[in-house]
């Protein structure tokens, strides 16, 4: 069973699998039927909207109107009772973690221990897996047996995580599970990898180009500058945002040559959309990210169908889960944890 309210990425959803018809429900997860759900499954997985946790938001919290979504998606594993998935992961921005000085995390914790839940956070960055800077908590929660080869030290145990873990009462603190998991190995891809090749796509003007190095602070200017004096090919990455300087807002192009691109977000104005740079013979240039670049980013593949308009397209891209990093946590610890049931089902 699968459930969104958009439709763009429902669009979407259809178009990637084929059996969607059968197990796709578009619409408000309010109004989705317990009745309707099906029971003993392994795992649920929610990803509800993350602005009211972003530091880019309002920080409204749970009781946000969006990120409330997220008691939707709760209301049905509480009617589900006993027939609930054994194991549930919730996945949002860091912010979750300390959204009204941690009270919204220690909501969450509530929720899960009153379902008879076991619980623990992980704070996974995708830039581990993939060229793009995407810090992300992935909360893992668990009525299933738990082997201690799934406990431990994890390269995932931020300070973040560890300072919410600490203010947790007592009651719900005994539930907590430092979930382990090995360092994945060592990335091998960067920016400029992914990149579709300079004749693929249209470029900024001259005079576009200046404008956004005009909005440059000098440290980052510096920056560019330094790539261009060295002759080299030199991909970075560009957002522009809005910074106080001598108590005025000033917008400001803030650039990144570290072989990242910055964090993927859907393409609600002009600042939100990201602009690759490119220092090459002395020369620089300009242009949007693309929606495909931006889908491997994300690590899908070439394959993966993508909306026909690029807004739409860099929305889903923007909106999702950095495929590599539910890889391996399917692998360090859902899969382990979820088998010794199944091999027990098959048993029967």
């Amino acid at each position: 069973f699968a459930n969104d309210f958009d439709p763009v990425k429902a669009g979407a959803y259809r178009a990637n699998f084929p059996d969607a018809t059968t197990h796709f429900h578009e619409g408000d997860v309010w109004q989705v039927d317990p009745a309707g759900l099906p029971r003993g499954a392994d795992l649920a997985w929610a990803s509800s909207p993350c602005q009211d946790f972003s530091l880019a938001g309002g920080r409204a919290g749970l009781a946000g109107g969006r990120s409330s979504a997220f008691f939707g998606f709760w209301r049905l594993i509480e009617a589900l009772g006993e027939a609930a998935p054994r194991t549930v992961v919730i996945e949002n921005v860091s912010g979750l973690l300390t959204s009204h000085a941690g009270e919204d995390f220690t909501a969450l914790c509530q929720a899960l221990s009153a379902q008879g839940y076991r619980f623990g956070a992980l704070e996974i960055d995708a830039a581990r897996f993939l060229p793009q800077s995407r810090p992300r908590v992935f909360v893992i929660a668990t009525r299933a047996a738990v082997a201690g080869r799934l406990m431990g030290d994890s390269p995932f145990h931020t300070r973040a995580v560890r300072e919410a873990q600490a203010r947790l009462p007592a009651h719900l603190a005994e539930s907590w599970i430092w979930w382990r998991g090995e360092a994945p190995a060592r990335r091998n891809a960067d920016l400029a990898s992914l990149l579709e090749p300079d004749a693929a796509l249209p470029w900024h003007s001259p005079e576009r180009t200046a404008r956004l190095l005009d909005l440059m602070a000098p440290l980052h200017r510096a920056r560019l500058e330094a790539a261009r004096a060295s002759g080299a090919r030199t991909v970075g990455a560009v957002f522009r945002r809005m910074r106080v300087e001598d108590g005025r807002r000033v917008q400001r192009a803030e650039a990144r040559f570290d072989g990242l691109a910055g964090c993927l977000r859907t393409p609600r104005g002009g600042s939100s959309r990201q602009t690759l740079i490119v220092a090459e013979g002395g020369m620089v240039r300009s242009r949007l990210i693309s929606p495909r670049e931006g889908a491997r980013l994300m690590g899908l593949p070439d394959s993966y169908v993508l909306p026909a308009a690029a807004t739409s397209a860099l929305h889903v891209v923007g909106d999702g889960v950095a495929a590599p990093v539910v890889r391996w946590l399917a692998a360090e610890i859902l899969e382990p944890l979820l088998a010794p049931a199944r091999a027990v089902i098959a048993a029967e």
